[in-house]
């Protein structure tokens, strides 16, 4: 509990709620350890592909193009090879 307390969210209730689901689900017990919450602390580098959930790896690509090119939805849909209104819906789920 106080792992998840302590932990910097940088998304909203909706990544705490994709945090606690992903644990249980993932826990090899009937009580869910730290090790099977997966939180990602500040001091270590970013977490590797294959232990994210695919909405994870979504979330972080888009953020990752809105950051490069600076909030331009246009550019960002592009590159990733959405169209717009895709883009759009994506940033409504992720709450972005």
């Amino acid at each position: 509990m106080q792992a998840l307390v302590d932990n910097p969210w940088q998304g909203n209730v909706r990544e705490l709620n994709h945090v606690v689901e992903r644990a249980v689900l993932m826990a090899q017990e009937n009580v869910v350890k730290l090790r099977d919450l997966a939180l990602r602390s500040g001091r270590e580098g970013p977490t590797r592909l294959d232990e994210m959930s695919l909405e994870e790896v979504e979330e972080t690509l888009i953020r990752k193009a809105l950051a490069k090119y600076d909030g331009n939805v246009s550019h960002a849909s592009n590159a990733l090879g959405l169209s717009r209104s895709a883009l759009y819906r994506r940033l409504q789920r992720y709450g972005l």
